[in-house]
């Protein structure tokens, strides 16, 4: 079982200014060991904060490739892009900010493209930053169908297309996501979550792990690399 580090914040800024804190030393002790880092975030909205407090850290943005852990399958300019999200924060201060979508109208070929693109990319990611849905999701690897293919897939496959079922209401559209294996390779891996619930579903993943019947205990089974938990208490 993977070592995991439980911070735990009542504040939300306090919480922010430690994600912004920690992401940023990760990312410069890239940029000081390699001349370059690797960065996988999530693009919900409600992240946003956190992105600005990470954006105001004196960082070699132009050394720093940013995509997203998934994305849904929408234009950039829809609401529920996590790539515009991203872009809006970290493009201005000349971070490469590289979408995983594509024009694809099936999913599984969207997948494709996505795993494609993150081949050109230098592996493995610095850092990739999670979190955690009511269901026991996390990035865009949701129970249904595709789950095994996202969790248990070919080794060499970094991004795969998804369909939720059933699909969530905020959000009814397929998506593309990093699989569990790529998650897997990843320098250092994060999670930041909010309230009682989530910690207790995170919880119960963690020690389950490999037994899981939910995609972040899957996660968990695999992972080799120590986790850091940023949970606000609500």
């Amino acid at each position: 079982m993977t070592e995991v580090e439980w911070w735990e914040f009542e504040d939300k800024d306090e919480l922010a200014d430690a994600v912004a804190g920690d992401i940023g030393f990760i990312i410069e002790s890239a940029l000081e060991a390699r001349g370059q880092a690797l960065v996988a975030f999530p693009g919900h909205a409600a992240l946003v904060p956190l992105f600005e407090k990470l954006a105001e850290r004196d960082i070699r943005w132009k050394n720093v490739t940013i995509v997203p852990t998934d994305d849904r399958l929408v234009p950039v300019d829809d609401p529920r892009s996590n790539i515009a999200n991203i872009a809006r924060t970290f493009l201005p201060l000349g971070a490469r900010v590289l979408p995983i979508t594509s024009e694809a109208e099936d999913y599984k070929l969207a997948g494709s493209a996505a795993d494609a693109r993150l081949k050109d990319l230098h592996w493995p990611p610095d850092l990739v930053w999670l979190s955690v849905g009511a269901n026991g999701s996390t990035a865009s690897i949701y129970p249904g169908p595709d789950m095994d293919e996202a969790v248990a897939g070919p080794s060499e496959r970094r991004a795969v297309g998804v369909r939720p079922d059933p699909m969530p209401e905020d959000a009814a559209v397929d998506r593309v996501t990093l699989t569990v294996l790529a998650i897997r390779e990843s320098r250092t891996v994060l999670f930041t979550i909010e309230g009682d619930d989530e910690k207790a579903l995170l919880e119960k993943a963690i020690a389950d792990g490999a037994s899981s019947s939910v995609p972040v205990g899957r996660l968990f089974g695999e992972l080799k690399v120590p986790v850091d938990i940023y949970w606000l208490e609500t």
